[in-house]
């Protein structure tokens, strides 16, 4: 079941689903659980924007549903939503603090040839945003955990200078 995440500064609420949902189920569900998927996260990230007052993360996610459903008949439509939906998982992971987001080129090109594998990597990278939303939006909570470094605890004794040798 996927968690429910609350945007800071915002309304709307994320979700962190198994990034294996979007990239299996389209198969049980003839395709239509991708088009849900697809539409819930356009939404989530335009929310996100909303929060951020900015247009970079998309503002009609009916749009962008509408396009890959009839205007793929178009073909153009279609690809210039998949382009930018990847553009927008791509800023809101830079958005979110992850010091290297996944490429936008690189998850269209794998859209386009290896759909699972795209919504796969899409939804992960999204999900890292999303518990950075709940952690408060920290960096080193979007890294993915094993890369950050350990820091020693610090003593806070002050050392104090050697007695003075004994009087004879």
């Amino acid at each position: 079941m996927a968690e429910e995440v609350q945007i800071r500064n915002g309304q709307g609420v994320a979700k962190v689903r198994n990034p294996l949902a979007p990239a299996l189920l389209p198969f049980i569900t003839f395709g239509i659980y991708a088009l849900v998927w697809y539409y819930k996260i356009n939404k989530e990230m335009a929310e996100l924007g909303r929060a951020r007052n900015t247009q970079e993360l998309g503002d009609s996610p009916g749009k962008s549903l509408l396009a890959v459903t009839l205007g793929a008949l178009i073909l153009v439509p279609a690809i210039i939503s998949v382009f930018n939906t990847c553009k927008r998982v791509e800023t809101a992971q830079r958005m979110g603090g992850r010091p290297e987001p996944m490429s936008a080129g690189l998850l269209f090109v794998l859209a386009i040839f290896i759909g699972p594998v795209a919504y796969y990597l899409m939804q992960d990278g999204l999900n890292k945003v999303w518990e950075g939303e709940r952690q408060g939006g920290s960096p080193s909570a979007l890294s993915g955990g094993g890369d950050t470094a350990i820091q020693q605890p610090q003593s806070n004794a002050v050392s104090q200078p050697a007695p003075p040798p004994p009087a004879q």
